[in-house]
């Protein structure tokens, strides 16, 4: 019968990989069966009935359709009804992609530090300007020059920002220990606090600043550069994948681990006395919902917002470097994104213009760059 030459057919073509001349084959065969079908109908032969005829064609076309569909989605010729083929973004590799997780930051990198693996990376290589991340390496030489916590400072006007002339409550000619001084420079990102750290180290501005790319370059940071202590200068540069070592060197240093993930502090200053509260610039810290080793954001016009972190999830040390993102929401919501993937296997959606920002961001990169 027609009805079993077809299916004889059809099975030759799922077993033959899907060939194309099978398939049409088919098409030929079930259009040929159903003419007759309707020819037999018209004609009355058989006494089938025009009702038996019509349930009989209907159910014969359904199962013809689904055949063939099934064939033609086989071969690849078509996707499923409703599915969408999943494209990378740009600077986005296939294997993230296909991991189920896409960030909205133009440049990122997560690196599981307890298996030395990295996990995704995305534009990790871009030089880019990292504003106030800076602060971990101003810190991490204040530390290593083993000065005096207690010692109080004073803030003057040679510590004003003249780059971006940007808003700080700390009055010139006041006074503060250099240990608040860095716990506001790194919980707070206070820019003043940071510039008085480098002014009173041990040969000035400039020996600070030779000291910050001295141990860049000791901890392999081959595509960093520091000018300034505070990361006011969009001279300050590194790679997402500089950045990990340096959070991974900054884990080292107690302090930093405590200053960058304290949640609020009342800093006591003297000449004259007041005291001013600070929270930490971090929303994830402040929530106290995860478990943060070391957190620092950043964001100046030229970088974007900026955030490095170092999380447990799921039981494994994880960094996390998310650079110039759309909004002060975008890195956040990545860092929760990378804890869902991780935890789940499926990062979720982004906002279409967290997403549009990054691919433009990244493809304006890469015609600069030729």
């Amino acid at each position: 019968m027609a009805s079993e030459l077809i299916a004889s057919v059809g099975e030759n073509a799922l077993s033959g990989a899907g060939n194309p001349l099978a398939l049409v084959q088919l098409s030929r065969l079930s259009w040929s069966y159903a003419k007759s079908l309707q020819c037999a109908a018209r004609q009355g032969l058989r006494r089938v009935s025009s009702l038996t005829f019509a349930v009989l064609l209907q159910t014969f076309m359904k199962k013809s359709l689904a055949l063939v569909f099934t064939l033609v989605a086989g071969m690849g010729l078509m996707s499923p009804v409703g599915a969408a083929p999943k494209t990378a973004q740009a600077g986005q590799t296939a294997k993230n992609v296909a991991a189920g997780i896409e960030l909205g930051s133009v440049s990122a990198l997560v690196y599981d530090a307890g298996a030395g693996e990295v996990l995704y990376e995305k534009n990790h290589r871009f030089t880019v300007p990292i504003a106030s991340i800076t602060k971990l390496m101003t810190a991490m030489v204040v530390l290593d020059a083993n000065l005096p916590m207690d010692e109080w400072l004073t803030i003057t006007r040679e510590d004003r920002d003249t780059l971006k002339n940007t808003y700080s409550r700390v009055r010139f000619g006041s006074e503060l220990t250099r240990e608040d001084l860095l716990l506001i420079a790194l919980m707070s990102s206070e820019n003043r606090a940071a510039s008085a750290l480098g002014r009173h180290y041990p040969g000035g501005r400039t020996a600070f600043i030779k000291a910050m790319n001295a141990k860049a370059a000791a901890l392999g940071m081959k595509n960093t550069r520091f000018v300034d202590s505070t990361g006011l200068s969009d001279a300050n540069v590194s790679t997402a994948e500089d950045l990990v070592k340096m959070v991974s060197a900054a884990m080292n240093y107690d302090k930093i681990r405590e200053f960058t993930t304290t949640a609020d502090h009342l800093a006591k200053f003297r000449s004259p006395r007041y005291n001013l509260s600070y929270v930490n610039t971090n929303l994830l810290v402040r929530r106290g919902e995860w478990d943060i080793g070391l957190s620092k954001t950043g964001f100046i016009n030229e970088a974007g917002h900026c955030l490095v972190m170092q999380a447990e999830i799921d039981g494994k040390p994880i960094v996390m470097v998310f650079l110039d993102s759309f909004g002060k929401r975008t890195s956040v919501g990545d860092a929760a994104r990378v804890k869902k993937w991780i935890n789940t296997g499926k990062s979720g959606p982004i906002a279409r213009s967290a997403r549009d920002y990054a691919r433009s961001k990244a493809q304006t990169r890469k015609a600069s760059e030729g």
